[in-house]
């Protein structure tokens, strides 16, 4: 009876031989690689250049920027406060009244002229009364004047109509004018009523 073929490794020697040649074999590759020089670098072919360097001058430096000058102002002097003086001083004046001084006239001021410097001098009323009865008539009234407001301060009838209603109708008229102040201090003012009306 056959026996069945078996797989029967290779003896061990054999494995370690092939190892040790092929590390024996790179071993001596290497060895050999590193005695070999190369061979010299002809450096005939080789054109030469020449450089030239040439140094810059290095830049100037910036100068540094100037200070301004700022102005001083100049040192505060000292307020000198003047020492205290208590000035009396007089009270103030105070204006005096004007003085109206009164107008010494020899006598009473005309009517004309009373006239100029009258500032509201009404004219008598004609008493419907009177009319009526076509009562006519003259007369002289004198008028006194406070000087200083310029008002008729008293009239009186120094010379009678003839008729009392006649007399009252001038002196309640006289009695509201006015004058200037300080100019007329009495007046005589003749009057006159006919049919027309008074007229002095």
């Amino acid at each position: 009876m056959a026996q069945p073929l078996l797989f029967r490794p290779p003896p061990r020697w054999h494995l370690w031989t092939a190892l040790g040649g092929a590390v024996v074999i790179h071993i001596g590759a290497v060895v050999a690689a590193m005695k070999r020089e190369p061979p010299p670098v002809d450096l005939s072919d080789i054109p030469t250049a020449v450089v030239e360097a040439t140094m810059e001058a290095p830049p100037e430096p910036t100068p540094p920027p100037q200070e301004v000058p700022v102005a001083t102002p100049p040192p505060e002097v000292p307020e000198t406060k003047p020492e205290y003086v208590e000035e009396r001083t007089p009270p103030p004046r105070q204006p005096r009244p004007a003085r109206v001084v009164p107008i010494k006239a020899p006598g009473p001021m005309s009517i004309s002229s009373a006239k100029a410097l009258a500032t509201f001098a009404p004219r008598p009323q004609y008493p419907y009364e009177a009319r009526s009865r076509h009562v006519t008539g003259s007369g002289v009234c004198v008028v006194s004047v406070d000087t200083a407001s310029g008002s008729v301060s008293d009239a009186t009838m120094a010379q009678s109509i003839g008729n009392p209603i006649l007399d009252n109708a001038a002196v309640s008229a006289f009695k509201q004018w006015r004058f200037r102040p300080g100019t007329v201090s009495k007046v005589k003012i003749p009057i006159t009523f006919t049919m027309t009306g008074a007229s002095y």
